[in-house]
């Protein structure tokens, strides 16, 4: 659509404000003809569509399920919920013991979804944190490398973080993973996104030709922009798993590798699927 493709074309610190604008007329226009889903934010507030705000939302559906081994008893942690594309989804499958906690740098972001899912379902509450981001909240006072997750310990048995990590530099991965096997009761297990290097990754990156290379490397990472380093973060595979096992969590599994390099693979990103550990790890990152 012409409308994205102009919006591409702008720094990104106006995208936002130029997308709601934009859009505005369509969204008043599906609004006043009754045609907009009320569980769908309007296009001017997402930059996902209709279609596709639905869509990415099932397929991750079947991931939690298939993958994770999401069940519909599980209490759920939703990092980075956004506007709420992994929320409405569940609104369907967890059951009445089950119960769904979002949170996110985006105010925007927080407050449609407590109008638009909250006040439908009880059971889904939605918090902003005041976490620094300069793609998402340039302006918050928590800075991501000392941020508590607003929960008590082992209080959920699911945690989701889907494409959250790929916009953390080293430090605040760190962090927020220590923060899930805090969050995490015995047993309980967490679903990431993330985009993962290693030999085989960059030898599909160097055949597709795609446009996330990550040839910028800073300590513990790789970066797509070093303009805007939050943009699109990457780990070395090895790396973020040392870092998943200081956290206290174990990898489930094998990686499974996304299509982002130029491959086949179950989803865009690559998905890790880790449990908390027993032992004194799994209580670290109490503090602070």
């Amino acid at each position: 659509m012409w409308i994205e493709a102009l919006l591409r074309r702008l720094p990104r610190a106006l995208r936002r404000s130029f997308r709601t604008v934009l859009y505005l007329p369509i969204d008043l226009r599906d609004a006043l003809a009754g045609r907009r889903d009320p569980l769908v934010p309007p296009r001017g507030a997402s930059a996902v569509g209709e279609g596709e705000f639905r869509a990415v939302g099932e397929e991750f559906l079947r991931h939690f399920r298939e993958i994770g081994g999401l069940e519909p008893g599980h209490r759920v942690l939703d990092v980075g919920c956004g506007i709420g594309r992994m929320a409405v989804p569940l609104t369907g499958y967890l059951d009445g013991h089950g119960s769904y906690e979002g949170f996110d740098v985006s105010r925007e972001g927080i407050a449609w979804c407590r109008r638009a899912i909250s006040r439908r379902f009880s059971r889904f509450r939605f918090l902003h944190a005041d976490v620094a981001n300069s793609e998402y909240n340039p302006g918050g006072r928590i800075a991501p490398g000392g941020f508590r997750f607003p929960y008590p310990d082992a209080s959920f048995d699911f945690v989701i973080a889907t494409s959250v990590f790929t916009h953390l530099l080293p430090d605040a991965a760190a962090r927020y993973l220590a923060e899930i096997c805090r969050v995490l009761a015995p047993g309980g297990r967490a679903f990431a996104t993330a985009f993962l290097l290693s030999v085989e990754a960059r030898d599909a990156i160097n055949r597709s030709g795609t446009n996330y290379r990550f040839t910028s490397a800073i300590p513990g990472a790789f970066i797509h922009d070093t303009a805007a380093p939050e943009s699109a973060v990457a780990y070395e595979e090895a790396e973020f798993l040392r870092v998943l096992r200081d956290a206290g969590l174990s990898l489930r599994g094998d990686f499974h590798r996304g299509t982002w390099p130029g491959r086949s693979g179950p989803s865009f990103q690559d998905i890790v699927v880790a449990d908390r550990r027993p032992g004194p790890k799994a209580g670290e990152g109490r503090e602070g």
